[in-house]
């Protein structure tokens, strides 16, 4: 087979239907688009319209609420803080604080305040504070020997 005898497949593509080209062609005139009205001018898509009929997005029942007042907090891992232990980029021996974590470059913004999470590894003796942190992560720290400090634990109780 050489490039210039390749070719789809039998019945593969379709001409085009050429619209608006006479009578005989059955599409002539108004192309099947009717007479008059927004569809049939050009530039024309109605979102989500469905004919008069109730829409689908307005059929379906709401649910939910958005909290409008809700704390966004920076999420960081326990393995992270123990990796930039390691590097050199966070010192174990002074105190961890939510100002040396975004210093560090670990997080980059501290939000509404900076959680710990308990994924990964810390092997060394760390005092952290921050603004919150789950008990898995709190646990772990002190399994490793150091101390993880809740910060606002009372603001963070009252939510």
């Amino acid at each position: 087979m050489k490039l210039h005898e390749l070719r789809d497949n039998e019945g593969a593509t379709r001409k085009k239907k050429r619209v608006g080209r006479g009578p005989g062609s059955g599409k002539g005139k108004t192309a099947g688009r009717g007479i008059k009205g927004q569809k049939s001018r050009s530039g024309v898509a109605i979102n989500g319209y469905e004919g008069g009929q109730m829409p689908l997005y307005q059929r379906l029942p709401k649910r939910g609420f958005n909290k409008p007042n809700r704390k966004k907090y920076a999420v960081m891992n326990l393995g992270l803080i123990q990796k930039f232990i390691e590097a050199g980029k966070l010192d174990a021996s002074a105190e961890i604080n939510e100002d040396a974590l975004v210093a560090s470059g670990l997080v980059r913004r501290k939000l509404d305040g900076i959680r710990i999470l308990a994924k990964g590894e810390i092997t060394s003796k760390v005092t952290l504070t921050v603004t919150g942190a789950s008990k898995a992560a709190v646990e772990a720290v002190e399994k490793a020997g150091g101390s993880l400090n809740v910060a606002s634990a009372s603001a963070a109780a009252s939510e």
